[in-house]
């Protein structure tokens, strides 16, 4: 018998490449800030293991937060696991501690990019071997909450 897994787990591969990419670009805004006009909104699970954030946050957002990085934040700090960001929330800085496995989607509506990451649990592959999905359409039918950028972009 062969210890030789039975096939490439390309899903898990992108999954883990994406995240990656969501590292790097926090690491290079942590260093220089944000250029441009590039912000983002990120969605992640309240619920994940490893996140941190206020009490009264928890109870206002059970299951899921978006937050927004753009005018104001201080602190950004990321890891291997995720990053730690000062965000203002009705003029009361608060800290957050979000852990990359809890990201369910990461926007910068400045270039209209996003990444959504569905998780599906497997006994074989674990919670993470689905690759991420492209932003929802707004097709009938599907249960996604559709966001247009349209509102978000600037009239030039």
């Amino acid at each position: 018998m062969s210890d030789r897994p039975t096939s490439i787990a390309y899903g898990r591969l992108m999954h883990h490449a994406m995240r990656g990419l969501i590292q790097r670009v926090l690491s290079e805004v942590a260093a220089t800030g944000l250029p441009g006009d590039h912000h983002f909104f990120i969605t992640f699970d309240t619920t994940a293991e490893g996140v941190g954030l206020a009490d009264w946050l928890r109870d206002r957002y059970p299951e899921e937060m978006t937050i927004v990085i753009q005018n104001w934040y201080d602190g950004l700090a990321v890891d291997d696991d995720g990053f730690s960001i000062i965000l203002n929330f009705g003029d009361n800085p608060e800290s957050l501690r979000i852990p990359f496995d809890a990201i369910r989607t990461f926007v910068d509506p400045s270039v209209e990019f996003g990444l959504r990451f569905e998780r599906t649990e497997t006994p074989d592959d674990g919670p993470e071997d689905e690759p991420p999905a492209p932003p929802p359409t707004g097709k009938p039918g599907q249960d996604a909450e559709v966001v247009s950028l349209d509102r978000f972009r600037k009239n030039h």
